[in-house]
């Protein structure tokens, strides 16, 4: 009976949640761009979209063990994919634009927010499309803002780091970004039960993560990789050959908070929605 009504409970707050992010979209979002300039209109969608997620991991508990630096400077940030929580665990900590698959726009209530907060979607095997996605990863590459994505193209159970595809690395290339590598690793019973894939729909899937107690990850933002003098093929590899090196030491026990006051770790709380 506890179990069923904390699922419940985290299935009202989500759903407000949801709510209030279609009311940022929908009528906030436009506000901020007519009255104020393209610039600070940025920072401002920033700084809530930064936010929103920061709520959406309270809500879901998620208990985040970061370890390395923030880049100091725009970059493409590269990551193992595991889940669609790869983007809580991930956006919460720095304003970014995620590369995506198309197949998000099919997502209830989420396509469209992903839509409106501006996520690049891919879509496979269209050659025209991919160009035009290179173009805009590359504008805003140009304009400060940090892109993140995922060169498996996929996800996976966490246990391996497909082969990266190496044409998402060109806007960085020609815009002589840095590449920042991130690794991501789902521990206790997350580990079984946070990996997203095969046939596995977005709902259903949220409802699971919801009915968990909490969620606990490790976060690893790897050393920059320079891409000046370098080929797409050749920063491909050198950042997916970090990701794959960076061992987590298994043995050790992970420091999670379990008290009733840090329901957050990385010793980081943030309020849940109002």
């Amino acid at each position: 009976m506890k179990l069923k009504t904390r699922l419940l409970y985290k299935l009202f707050l989500i759903t407000l949640l949801f709510i209030n992010g279609l009311v940022i979209a929908a009528i906030i979002f436009p506000i901020i761009n007519l009255l104020t300039t393209a610039n600070n209109a940025k920072n401002g969608r920033d700084r809530i979209k930064k936010q929103w997620l920061c709520w959406f991991s309270a809500i879901i508990n998620l208990h985040v063990i970061k370890e390395g630096e923030l880049p100091e400077q725009t970059a493409l940030i590269v990551s193992n994919h595991i889940s669609w929580l790869d983007i809580i665990v991930i956006g919460q900590y720095l304003p970014a634009y995620f590369v995506a698959k198309s197949d998000i726009l099919g997502w209830p209530v989420v396509g469209y927010l992903a839509r409106q907060a501006g996520t690049i979607f891919i879509r496979r095997g269209d050659k025209q499309h991919i160009l035009s996605t290179a173009e805009r990863m590359i504008w805003l590459l140009k304009q400060n803002s940090n892109i993140i994505a995922f060169p498996e193209g996929t996800t996976t159970r966490g246990d391996e780091v497909l082969n990266f595809h190496a044409s998402l690395f060109q806007p960085a290339l020609l815009t002589k970004s840095p590449v920042q590598p991130a690794r991501i690793e789902y521990f206790g019973i997350a580990k079984e039960h946070a990996p997203f894939i095969g046939d596995d729909a977005f709902v259903p899937h949220l409802i699971k993560m919801l009915a968990l107690d909490k969620i606990e990850v490790k976060l690893c933002f790897l050393p920059l990789v320079s891409t000046i003098g370098k080929s797409r093929q050749a920063v491909s590899n050198e950042s997916r050959a970090m990701i794959v090196g960076y061992i987590a030491d298994a043995g050790s026990e992970v420091d999670f908070y379990n008290s009733p006051q840090d329901k957050l770790s990385d010793r980081q709380r943030f309020s849940g929605p109002h």
